[in-house]
């Protein structure tokens, strides 16, 4: 089932709800004008233009999508053009290749990119920075990294969003942390911990431009 929205009606949009910062992404999603709700079933997919993924633990995701008869149909939702915003580990299950996930993690392959698990460590639990976005007014995006991946590689079509900026030392420097490509994005931080829902807009401005 694909859901269009028309005559600027706040188009529904929903949150995969099975672990991770749910309230404060469907809170984001109010605060943009959207029609926000909570996904744990297929039939609740149905119901939905777009679909916001939230951080939490990839390895755990993919199994309960699994259990929750998600799997397949996000991927077949996703195959026929329904827009998304990954976060962290939902950036991860996006990804068509995630290195150092386990063997029998799933992918949702809806984005041309390699992406590195826990790729700023394990012993920097977390950080933030401000970053330049495209498509983003207004000034920097605070972004907040928690046990984060990074983009390792992009395929043709990818456009990218944000990287950390050089003048941060180290490994990540330069590093892509933002992605889209047709109507999915994907970044490696927290856009929802900050309380600046730009982000948030700016995929609904997708969400109603394929669903129009």
């Amino acid at each position: 089932m694909t859901v269009t929205t028309g005559g600027g009606a706040a188009p529904p949009v929903g949150v995969l709800a099975l672990q991770g910062n749910v309230a404060e992404h469907l809170d984001a999603l109010r605060a943009c004008g959207a029609d926000p709700r909570p996904v744990r079933r297929p039939a609740e997919l149905d119901e939905v233009a777009g679909l916001v993924l939230p951080g939490g633990e990839s390895t755990t995701l993919s199994k309960l999508l699994v259990a929750f008869d998600l799997l397949e149909p996000l991927r077949a939702r996703l195959a026929a053009g329904m827009p998304a915003f990954g976060s962290c580990a939902g950036m991860i299950l996006l990804a068509r290749e995630a290195i150092d996930a386990r063997p029998d993690q799933h992918q949702l392959g809806a984005l041309d990119v390699v992406v590195r698990r826990n790729a700023f460590g394990r012993q920097v639990q977390s950080f933030e920075s401000d970053l330049a976005v495209t498509g983003i007014r207004g000034g920097p995006v605070r972004a907040v990294f928690i046990r984060a991946p990074w983009v390792e590689s992009t395929g043709r079509g990818v456009e990218v969003l944000a990287r950390i900026p050089g003048s941060v030392s180290g490994p990540a420097s330069g590093k892509v942390v933002a992605v889209r490509q047709g109507p999915v994005m994907a970044t490696a931080f927290h856009p929802e911990q900050t309380g600046d829902a730009r982000l948030h807009d700016l995929f609904l401005h997708r969400v109603r431009e394929y669903t129009a």
